[in-house]
């Protein structure tokens, strides 16, 4: 099977470095020294491998791949019965902490450091096989500096966020994320809506399930989106393509009409004739002063002899062409940063295009806002009998949207749901949960939209709320409106 171009690790991508269970997102660059757990290294080596390949860390900080060895070093077949007759006095290895530091002076390896304490530990013949298992998975956590370089993709970073800092992207937990994808039936080709405050990580999960095909109109609040964690996906240009965005401050005026797209071209012109005028003043603040420093100049020139005048018209000639060459930077400043204003205003006239047509496919919400009044304005751009998805860290603002949603009409099959893991350890003969698991992934309101009809829904809703009661009720409501 050939390999393609992504599959290899290449200069300029983002690269997913792992060591057992800790991830960490890094660009890969030349000669760009990378900390990582307790290790420093260059990733120079690591370009034109294959994803998933495990490196060694060597002298100088240099990676070299680690070939495979059988792991029979190791006499383990004797073992004791029992570890309660051991004792941790802190006297049962023989080499010392300077003895294990000039080994790795020397340049032995790791797993050559893991035998020597085993073959200097008084005690780990006596302990069970269990227990010697143990002692050789913690030996080389801490003595083999191996590291695994994979490709980001949205399970390995929603677990790195997640473990790492799950603060940034309000505690979502990796499942929960999956069963957003899931409810929200996000596929090639759809029209998403995505409002989100986890720093770009539902973002990339959305886009790297859509696979660049379709559109995408980001809802961010502030002055700007924040997609850092969209950045770690390394996704191609072209993904990018139909990534629109809209500010949330502007949905009220989009939805009731006074939003303008015409506005903006002329007040862009205002502020650019504004700019002009500042920097005219400037320029001729600028020639003044060239003035007065030309005329010293000259006054102080007939004092001193040709030499001298020599020297100081050299300087002045200096100075003018360095305030010719700042001109020409402040100038081309200017444009460049006009550019960037007219390539903004014309996504922001293309996203509310978008929105006006009111016919999203589906919307995901996962912010740490208040849901309810963001899923209420937004519900309106999403056309008929299409999902929508709205995550929550805590049950009870899912619990006032789902009852405002009940009263307003217009969806079906809501549902409030919360996700639940448990991890477990499979090895042989001792295979448990694990002690240390996560409390919550948070909670999830999910539903289907359908055409609201606002003349039949008040009655459409006594209608619902009489077949919910019990039957006894009902008969007494009906004799009471005969």
């Amino acid at each position: 099977m050939a390999e393609g171009p992504g599959l290899r690790i290449c200069e300029g991508e983002c690269a997913v470095l792992k060591r057992g269970d800790v991830f960490k997102a890094v660009a890969v660059l030349r000669r760009r020294k990378i900390i990582f757990e307790k290790q420093w290294f260059y990733l120079d080596n690591a370009i034109g491998h294959v994803y998933g390949t495990t490196f060694e860390v060597t002298s100088g900080g240099n990676l070299q791949p680690r070939r495979e060895v059988e792991e029979t070093t190791t006499d383990t077949k004797e073992a004791g019965t029992d570890n309660r007759n051991i004792v941790d006095d802190g006297k049962s290895q023989k080499l010392t902490h300077d003895d294990i530091k000039a080994l790795k002076d020397k340049g032995i390896k790791g797993q050559e450091i893991v035998q020597q304490l085993i073959e200097n530990s008084t005690t780990f013949r006596d302990k069970t096989e269990f227990a010697q298992d143990k002692y050789i998975k913690k030996k080389k956590k801490k003595y083999e500096a191996v590291i695994t370089i994979v490709k980001p993709s949205t399970r390995i970073l929603s677990t790195m966020y997640y473990a790492r800092e799950p603060g940034k992207i309000n505690h979502l937990r990796y499942d929960t994320l999956a069963q957003m994808l899931t409810l929200g039936n996000i596929r090639a080709g759809n029209k998403m809506i995505v409002m989100e405050t986890c720093a770009g990580l539902v973002l990339g999960a959305v886009m790297e399930r859509m696979g660049g095909y379709g559109s995408i109109i980001q809802m961010y609040p502030g002055g700007g989106p924040v997609r850092a964690a969209t950045s770690c996906f390394g996704f191609p240009k072209h993904f990018f393509n139909n990534l629109h965005e809209f500010p949330l401050s502007q949905v009220d005026s989009l939805l009731s009409g006074t939003f303008s797209t015409e506005m903006l071209p002329s007040e862009f012109e205002d502020n650019a004739l504004v700019e002009e005028e500042s920097n005219g003043l400037i320029d001729e603040k600028q020639v003044s002063i060239q003035e007065t420093e030309e005329e010293s100049i000259t006054a102080t020139a007939m004092e001193i002899n040709q030499t001298e005048e020599q020297e100081t018209m050299d300087i002045n000639a200096e100075d003018i062409e360095f305030k010719d060459n700042k001109e020409k930077d402040n100038k081309e400043n200017v444009r460049e940063k006009q550019r960037k204003q007219w390539e903004r205003r014309k996504k922001l006239i293309e996203a509310a295009a978008l929105l006006r047509e009111k016919n999203a496919d589906g919307l995901i919400v996962a912010s740490k806002f208040h849901p309810t009044p963001l899923l209420l304005s937004l519900l309106e751009f999403v056309a008929p009998s299409r999902p929508f998805v709205v995550y929550c860290q805590y049950k009870e603002p899912l619990l006032e949207c789902y009852t405002k949603l009940r009263e307003r009409g217009g969806v079906i099959n809501l549902k409030l749901s919360e996700t639940w893991l448990r991890n477990y350890q499979v090895l042989p003969d001792r295979s448990h949960p694990k002690l240390t698991m996560s409390g919550g992934g948070g909670y999830l309101l999910s539903g289907i939209t359908v055409v609201l009809d606002k003349g039949k829904s008040d009655s459409s809703n006594l209608e619902a709320l009489k077949m919910e009661e019990p039957s006894s009720k009902r008969c007494k409501v009906q004799d009471l409106q005969c």
